[in-house]
């Protein structure tokens, strides 16, 4: 009978299969504001931003109509536009409004936006006549700085996030486990599809699996650190070309007893990788993930070459990148493989 198969901790595009609920202390995602409005999506985040300066404009709107209705302009502009112009009764021809031309609150929401996003029309200005209404306009000033300046860098953020770089770090869609060197290696390409390059790449590989302590403690997602080999040794990569990673399944391996035979009874076995590195281009950290499951595994393969020399230079067929080739592979554990050196023996090919 087919087993159900456990959800995946990480996805193949590397995204994480983790939902966040019961969150509490929901005001420590205010607590920085900039970062919350930089993982929000986009209509959310233009949602926001449009509701900030609406608000701004009516709130500064509604303080210049205060300040027109304190101060009398209101009056004396209807006075005007009922032909009570300079020289009527209750209309002194020396009266000097606080801003000029507003004879409403629609007209001082229009002069809250000429404020802010600076396309005054000439229509209307503030005048020496009121010391608060200067005061409003250097405070309207600065908040429409403020608002432009977040919006601007969480736009720059949002579309320069180091996520973006990693669609082009590619994975196999399979792993493999072959012989190399005479010990069974756990092995993965992985590539980039750009020219150029990731500064610093490393990798790493964690096996996550339920695990029970000693104690009696049920760890659902266990994560174990394991050692992965490059063809060029040391931690960092040079990734100009596709390479082929690989771990060495020794006794430090939580995969030393696994066989072909019992792979794929693993159901709650998954294989995370983690490409890390700095983009050439921008200088911005990214990193790229995928994941492994049992049945992702293929026992017995190796990935075939896909990097030729031709006219000159090193060209790399990325029609072939996960293409694999079954190879002469021992049908048992790497346990079994250490203590056994006869199986070695009894192999179709010498491994020295």
């Amino acid at each position: 009978r087919a087993r159900e198969r456990r959800a995946r901790f990480v996805g193949k595009n590397g995204a994480c299969n983790v939902a966040h609920k019961n969150i509490r202390e929901q005001g420590r995602f205010l607590q920085d504001v900039f970062t919350t409005l930089v993982d929000l999506k986009w209509p959310h985040t233009l949602l926001i931003f449009t509701m900030s300066f609406l608000c701004s404009w009516l709130l500064f709107g509604m303080v210049w109509w205060l300040i027109a209705f304190a101060h009398g302009d209101l009056d004396h502009s209807t006075r005007v536009q009922r032909g009570l112009g300079d020289g009527a009764a209750g209309s002194p021809a020396d009266f000097v409004p606080c801003v000029t031309s507003i004879h409403s609150f629609a007209s001082a929401f229009l002069f809250s936006i000429e404020v802010q996003v600076t396309i005054g029309f000439g229509g209307r200005m503030v005048t020496e006549e009121c010391p608060a209404a200067i005061l409003v306009l250097i405070v309207q000033n600065i908040v429409g700085l403020v608002i432009n300046a977040i919006m601007l860098g969480c736009i720059f953020m949002k579309t320069s996030q180091a996520h973006r770089r990693a669609e082009t770090l590619i994975f196999s869609k399979h792993a493999v486990i072959a012989l190399r060197e005479g010990k069974l290696c756990f092995m993965l390409r992985v590539g980039d599809l750009r020219k150029s390059m990731i500064i610093s790449a490393t990798i790493r590989m964690q096996v996550v699996k339920k695990t029970t302590s000693m104690e009696g403690e049920v760890v659902p997602l266990n994560q174990i650190d394991i050692q992965m080999e490059n063809p060029v040794g040391g931690n960092s990569i040079f990734l100009v070309s596709p390479l082929i990673i690989y771990h060495v399944i020794d006794k430090n391996s939580p995969l030393y007893d696994i066989s072909p035979m019992n792979l794929h009874h693993h159901e709650d076995l998954e294989i995370i990788v983690i490409l890390e590195g700095v983009v050439e281009t921008t200088g911005i950290t990214t990193q790229a993930r995928t994941s492994y499951l049992a049945d992702e595994i293929l026992w017995g393969q190796r990935f075939v070459p896909i990097v030729a020399e031709e006219d000159g230079q090193y060209s790399v067929d990325y029609s072939k990148f996960g293409n694999t080739v079954k190879v002469p592979t021992p049908s048992c554990t790497a346990r079994q493989l250490e203590e056994d050196k006869s199986i070695m023996d009894n192999m179709p090919f010498s491994p020295r």
